[in-house]
């Protein structure tokens, strides 16, 4: 029962005593006239004060359990609303979906603003740690995999609009995923057994392994613009408008070697205010 239904049985309640009361006025002047039945008269309304009595004051612990419960209720629509602005928060950052490798290694999107998967932050053991977080391994078989450093909305906010046009922070992040996924492809045919490779991608294998063997790509995750096939970066407008802004926001380097166009995964130059 809430307040108002409380209000009403209370005035329910009034015009039942005021109907009560009538009556015993009628009674008592009954009793004069009716002296033998006026007793068994007056025990009947005395029975129904009582139970009317009872009922109000059910009303009233109903009415008091009513009032406690409001201060409760106020806090716990102020923590919701608190939990919903951080999910909200947290979902602008977080790509709209992320390769089955990154889910593994970071089973809590929260903690995703950026998946930099270097030495430290996956807590690889303490005699790893003295190499040089920002250079890979020299020796192929020990190349880690790709970092993702998703973009944020302050800095897509940040780009002029004709350089931004209609991009989204979503679309954007979901193409990181997609070049993550081509750079690890890459290192795959760099790093495999020369025996274990197919027939139809040994000749790519070479040529990729030569290529990280310059002296600006080595050590670095990498991939051609050949590799770029979706699902959500392509070579059209869109893509192409993409890999602009990630140059701008220094997420990637590109150059030329050879007749291929070579894309470089680059670490931003100010990790701290991204995250």
């Amino acid at each position: 029962m809430d307040v108002k239904e409380a209000g009403s049985a209370l005035d329910s309640l009034i015009s039942s005593f005021n109907t009560r009361i009538a009556e015993l006025q009628e009674l008592v002047i009954a009793r004069n006239m009716y002296p033998a039945s006026s007793v068994t008269d007056l025990s009947a309304v005395d029975a129904a004060l009582k139970a009317m009595e009872l009922q109000v004051q059910q009303i009233k612990e109903r009415l008091r359990e009513e009032t406690e419960a409001i201060p409760k209720a106020k806090k716990l629509i102020e923590a919701s609303l608190r939990q919903q602005k951080k999910l909200q928060n947290m979902s602008v950052l977080v790509p709209s979906h992320l390769p089955e490798r990154v889910a593994a290694i970071n089973p809590e999107p929260s903690k995703c603003l950026l998946l930099e998967t270097s030495k430290a932050e996956i807590g690889l053991e303490s005699s790893n740690l003295k190499e040089e977080p920002a250079v890979l391994p020299k020796e192929k078989k020990g190349r880690g995999s790709p970092p993702l450093w998703y973009i944020t909305s302050e800095e897509l906010d940040s780009l002029s609009s004709y350089m931004r046009g209609r991009l989204t922070l979503d679309k954007v992040n979901a193409a990181i995923n997609d070049m993550s996924t081509y750079a690890e492809a890459t290192t795959h045919l760099i790093t495999a057994p020369r025996k274990k490779l197919a027939e139809n991608v040994l000749d790519k294998a070479l040529e990729l392994r030569e290529i990280a063997s310059t002296e600006t790509v080595k050590g670095k995750h990498f991939f051609l613009e050949t590799d770029i096939k979706g699902p959500s970066l392509k070579l059209d407008n869109t893509g192409k408008a993409i890999l602009t802004v990630l140059r701008h926001l220094g997420r990637i380097s590109e150059m030329r070697i050879g007749h291929h166009r070579v894309f470089i995964l680059s670490k931003p130059q100010q990790m701290g205010m991204l995250h």
